[in-house]
This record gives structure tokens, sequence and C-alpha cells, in this order.
């Protein structure tokens, strides 16, 4: 399974950890009259009813809304702060065949929107490009030399996305060289904004746009909504970019509620009915050409394979396929981004064994509430997905560093409840500069301030958090059991896709389930990887009831269930794809072993 840079966040809200015990918590049911009357009226089963009062939905009409997403529900873009003069400051620029110059960040959010906003305003005016920062030169957010490059191409006009929300002084001299800036940004921003003449950004304080967990491609989209209403351009002429919003939805994990639910039902719509050239190669590389992709498959398959560009390479290459025109081209730079995941994950595991070996060497790490490891040869572009996978081992906020340009740099992930931002804040004396939220940040630093800071940073961990936050859990929403999991039943379950954060695919217990006898161990024999179990699984008392089931890095659990003991077992249900034809799988999220009496 492939691992996204953000993974941490889902696996927050999935609660998916290797060899640490987890605690079961189920929701409290909803309340049993709404849960009746809500079945009575809509024709399903009280399980399902259930789920939806779970979900703060306990009307009809709530109900017609949630399953019925509409684009009449999207917000007017003028709501957001600053829209008008951004608005303006393009029409002005394409008008006068301005030379524009749309800048984003090197991963998927970034050139996601890079390629939406780019692909919308090419129509307009011929003399517009865009820019990717390089990762390893330049770093995150607007950079002094992508500014140089904008003078040096006689550019009048920055549009960035995705970052530029603290650019204070980098805003402040692109005026000084005679370039006018939009930025368009989803981070929190800072007391002082930058000089711009435009900020967009729905986390601004003074802003009342009505929904504010956009991704960064979401505030470039409500640009070009906002410019093509102004100037009366039919929304079917944008709505094929909705394809680019919805990867970019899925891959930063911003909440599937809201405004952003309609925008990825529809994104999704786009993708699996008419995705854009530069995304067919990726779909077909990530075998999903006869899949009905969803958020999960963006999560795992498609968005690796777009960040890998700015990881491995550049950024740009990303943009480059997403905005082709022509089949061979897009196919042919697919190709290359896919080599470079390929590559990406060979040296995510080489370096991963090594971080874990090194865990496991340190002689107090037991006593340890964090996790520093540092190596100055590993490579600065998967150092965040290692962080990941660190979590999952050990479950503690943990830091993997290298170096880089004579730094020492690196990223930091959290576990659930942990303000780890706020933590590495509490040290930023030691810090060149940091920047990210409460579950993921990166950190740049001196080495003569190493030790210091692994020495603060642990004592602020260790005073800050708090026991019952080091035992991962596993939020349950419901008991089932498999006669009930029938054909109508996953029909209308799958009706409350799209699933992601605020919108989590539903997960139930059912209890006294064994192997049929056909479970087996899977993964990567390669690698010397079978961690994960495929399971027919039948329950107690329903025996010709079977279910197919994957488990992932749960294979520990292998001889107690091929000796015929029962276990329980909480999961969520999915459509596993095999030759083109779908059908129903579960997806076990953890197994509680009992013994047979």
């Amino acid at each position: 399974m492939e691992m996204p840079d953000k993974l941490l966040s889902l696996l927050l809200e999935q609660r998916i950890f290797m060899g640490i015990e987890k605690k079961w918590v189920v929701k409290e049911p909803g309340n049993p009259a709404s849960v009746r009357q809500l079945a009575q009226e809509l024709g399903i089963d009280q399980v399902l009813a259930n789920l939806l009062v779970q979900r703060g939905i306990d009307t009809f009409a709530k109900a017609r809304e949630f399953f019925r997403p509409d684009l009449s529900m999207l917000h007017d873009p003028f709501l957001m702060k600053d829209m008008d003069k951004a608005v303006d400051r393009i029409g002005r620029a394409i008008m006068d065949r301005e030379h524009i110059l749309v800048y984003g960040d090197y991963d998927v959010d970034g050139t996601t929107a890079v390629s939406l906003v780019y692909s919308f305003f090419r129509q307009f005016n011929p003399n517009i490009e865009y820019y990717i920062p390089d990762r390893y030169d330049e770093g995150y957010g607007v950079s002094y030399k992508g500014i140089d490059t904008a003078k040096a191409h006689g550019c009048t006009l920055l549009i960035t996305l995705d970052c530029g929300i603290k650019a204070v002084e980098k805003v402040k001299y692109a005026k000084k060289l005679g370039i006018d800036t939009i930025i368009c940004d989803h981070h929190l921003p800072d007391v002082e904004l930058p000089p711009a003449v435009a900020v967009l950004d729905p986390k601004r304080e003074d802003c009342n746009y009505p929904f504010d967990d956009l991704s960064g491609c979401g505030v470039g989209f409500k640009l070009v909504q906002a410019y093509a209403s102004k100037h009366g351009i039919p929304f079917e002429q944008y709505q094929s970019l909705l394809d680019l919003l919805v990867v970019s939805i899925a891959s930063d994990l911003v909440s599937v509620t809201g405004e952003n639910r309609v925008l990825a039902y529809y994104g999704l719509k786009q993708l699996n009915e008419n995705p854009r050239k530069g995304l067919i190669p990726i779909i077909k590389l990530s075998g999903l050409e006869k899949h009905r992709i969803t958020i999960d498959e963006i999560v795992f398959k498609i968005g690796p394979r777009i960040n890998a560009a700015g990881r491995m390479e550049s950024g740009r290459t990303a943009v480059d396929m997403l905005t082709a025109r022509d089949d061979q081209e897009a196919m042919k730079i697919g190709g290359e981004i896919n080599d470079h995941n390929n590559d990406r994950k060979k040296i995510d595991r080489e370096i991963t064994e090594e971080a874990l070996k090194m865990v496991r060497e340190m002689p107090d790490f037991s006593e340890r509430k964090s996790t520093i490891v540092y190596n100055p040869s590993w490579h600065k572009g998967v150092v965040g997905i290692v962080a990941s996978r660190l979590v999952e081992a050990y479950y503690r906020p943990t830091i993997v560093m290298t170096k880089s340009n004579g730094f020492i740099t690196g990223s930091a992930r959290s576990i659930a409840g942990f303000d780890l931002y706020d933590a590495i804040e509490s040290c930023a004396d030691l810090l060149e500069n940091f920047g990210g939220h409460m579950y993921a940040a990166g950190l740049t630093i001196k080495e003569s301030n190493f030790e210091e800071f692994c020495r603060r940073f642990e004592e602020t961990v260790a005073d800050r958090i708090k026991n019952v936050v080091m035992t991962p859990t596993v939020d349950i929403d419901s008991y089932l059991d498999f006669k009930q999991i029938t054909p109508k039943f996953f029909r209308l379950l799958k009706q409350f896709q799209p699933f992601g954060p605020g919108n989590q695919s539903p997960v139930f217990i059912t209890e006294n389930v064994y192997d049929n006898g056909n479970g087996r161990k899977v993964g990567s024999a390669e690698h010397g990887d079978l961690k994960h179990l495929k399971l027919e699984l039948i329950q107690e008392d329903e025996p010709y009831h079977h279910i197919s089931a994957i488990a992932f890095n749960l294979s520990e659990h292998f001889e107690h269930m091929q000796a015929g003991n029962p276990v329980d077992i909480c999961y969520s249900i999915a459509e596993n794809y095999y030759r083109g034809i779908a059908n129903i799988q579960l997806r076990v999220k953890d197994i509680k072993e009992k013994e047979l009496f």
C-alpha cells in the first residue's frame, strides 16, 4: 500500500497502527426516536439511519442534501475577502496582455492548484507561465529566486497558490521590482498580512467566507469561479477543472464536508467519466482505469505519484503532465513520474529500515515521549514519509532529520490530540525556520543547536503530553452482523461517499468471526514483507455467509485464526476490483483474539 506525505493525518482518522495494542471506542448511538423516524422516512434500515444521525443528519431535509450534493450549494466566491480586488487585477492584466506568473508549492495541492489556475487563464492570455520552487534549493513557499525569475521574464503579476500567506518580506520585495501579488492560500495567517493586491484566505480573521477548510487548490478554484461569474463565462466551460480539485481535496486531507463535499462529489464524477489528458497516465499506471475511483484511490495511488515528482526531481514535472494537451506527451511525462515514484518507494523503504533500527537501539527509548532520528545522508524528499511510518510503529511525536544546504532539516509528525506545531514553536529560538500545523511540520536548524533542540523538544513533549494520548484508538460506529451486509445495504452505504476527514467510511464491529481455512499471508515476498492477511470470513451461527476481507499489517493473528479460534474484528466495507469485477470486501482495521473453549 502506498503512503502519501500527509498519511499521518489519515492514520489519525482511520487508526491503523502496527504492533500497538489499540483501544476500541464504540460511539454513542444516535437518538433512538430520530433514528426510527429517519429510517421510516428514508426507507432504510436502522443501522444506516443511526450512521446518519451520528453525523448530525437527523431530518429528511438534511439527508436529501447529504445524499444529493448539488452545484447550487457552492458559496458565492465574492464572499471571500479581497476577491473583488483579485478579479479586477487579473482582468486588467488580461486586458493589457501583461505577463502573469502562477506560483505554487511542490506538493499535490500546490501542483494541482497551479495546473487549475494556469489551465483556466491561459485561454484568455497567452502571456502566462507557471513556477514551482525546488524543494532542495528553495524550500517551501514563495522564494526570492522565484520572484527574480518572474522579473527576468517580464512578469508584472504574481499569483501564489497554496503558499504566500506569511511571505510579507518577499511580497514587499516583489513590489519593489514592479510586480503585484495575489495570494491564494489556506494556511493560518500571522497577525501581519503580506502587502499584496489581494489576499485570498478563508482563514483570515476578517474574512466572512462561510467555509474555511478549502484546500489551496480550492481557493484557486474560487478565484476562477469569481472571474468566470464576473465575465459571464458559464460554469460548464470550467467544470472540467474539478478533476484536479478532487485530487487536491483528497491528497491534502481537508474535510470532506460542506462545500468540499460538493466539490469532491462532482470532482470524482469528472475524474471517473472524463478525466483530463494529464491525469489519464497516472490513472493507468495506478491500475485504476477499470475502477470506480474513490477518495482512497487518490490518497494511496494517484496522489503519491504526483507527489513523487517534487520529492525526487521537480514539482514542475507534475504541472507539465497535468496541463499537457497531447496524449503522447502526457503519457511520456507520466511514465517518468511513475519511475520517480518507484525510486521514492525504494529509498523510503531503505531509510525506514535504518530509522527503525536506530530507534530500537536507543538506550533510553522506552522512557522517551518523543522520537528524533538524524542521518545526514538521508534523502530530504522522503523524511516526512519515514516520520509517518515511525509514528505508525511507535505512536509518539516524531521528527526525522537530514542535512541539506549546510543545515539540519526535517519533517515532524504527531499523534492524535498532541499539538506538534506548538511544541516546535516553543523551541523557536533554536530554529532557523519552521512551519506546519498541529499534526505535521517542517523545520530547519543549525548543527550547533541540534543537541539542545533534541533535549528541549523531548522535555516539552514530556511536559505536555498525557498518557492517555499515547494509546491509539479505533473509533467504531456500530455493531453489525454479516447477514446484514446485503447488496442493498452496501448500495446505500456507498451513497455516503465521498468519504474523508469529517465523513469517514463507517467502521463496524462483528463478533465471533472465523476464517474458513483459506486465509493466507500476503504482501511483498520480494522484500520478505508478508505483513497482511487475505481472509474468507464466516460468523458464528452463519456458516454459509462467507465474506472476503483484507487486513493490513495484522499478520501476527494468522496462526491464531488458522488454528480455528474465533476473533472479533472491526472494519470498514469497500469494493475490491478483480479483473474489472467489483465485489464487497471488508477492510479490517483491528483484530481481537478470543480463545475457543
